[in-house]
């Protein structure tokens, strides 16, 4: 008996997605994989939160400093593949793409749920609602935070080839989603999440501190 497409969405792969090629402009040329975070690197962290809800493989596309963040990450793990961008300083965009070439070679893969290596906060819970998303039926999907979209966000595999021709710059698949926002399921994540970007080392030095006690300032237990 053939399957219906919610019942296949339940049982395919989803992978996660990590764009992790930033060169930290405003962080005085620092790559943002390599930013030190809870006694590891930000890349660390945040293929862990990929897999910790439930997304495997991840695909982690590099480009600013990117021979040193695969030797900091050491001998090649199951389940995780490094992807480089010789592109990344035209933009997210151009990583968007180079993941999305680089899972599409992988069969038996139903959707990509893209994380961003620059939000720490954005973690397991959120990355699994937006998964949950996709097996309750939605081909499109994203975090959101008091209703507004962020990431994580779900691409099904039939959107790839659309989110990839759109990706320009530093939009990513801004644009595509704006197109198609009637398809795309909210998951409202503000109480397990928080978008923060760490672009300045302002920034990263509040991360740290909001992460230093028992709990954040949102009340989630330290991870």
């Amino acid at each position: 008996m053939a399957r219906t497409a919610d019942t296949g969405a339940k049982h395919a792969c989803v992978a996660g997605l990590l764009l992790a090629a930033g060169g930290g402009r405003r962080l005085g040329g620092r790559p943002k994989a390599l930013l030190a975070h809870r006694g590891g690197l930000l890349v660390e962290h945040a293929i862990r939160q990929l897999s910790e809800g439930s997304c495997g493989p991840v695909h982690v596309v590099l480009g600013a400093g990117a021979a040193e963040v695969r030797a900091r990450l050491g001998l090649p793990a199951a389940g995780r593949v490094l992807v480089d961008n010789p592109h990344w300083e035209r933009g997210m965009g151009s990583s968007l793409r180079a993941g999305l070439a680089s899972l599409a070679a992988v069969p038996g893969v139903s959707a990509a749920v893209v994380a961003l290596v620059d939000q720490p906060r954005v973690g397991a819970a959120a990355v699994a609602r937006v998964l949950a998303a996709h097996r309750a039926g939605a081909s499109l999907a994203a975090a959101s935070y008091g209703g507004e979209r962020g990431h994580p966000v779900l691409l099904g595999r039939e959107h790839w080839a659309g989110v990839a021709a759109a990706s320009e710059g530093d939009l990513g698949a801004r644009a595509y989603l704006r197109r198609h926002a009637a398809a795309v399921r909210l998951v409202e994540c503000s109480d397990v999440a928080a978008p923060d970007d760490v672009d300045t080392p302002d920034d990263l030095a509040l991360l740290e501190r909001r992460t230093a006690g028992t709990t954040g300032c949102w009340g989630m237990p330290r991870e």
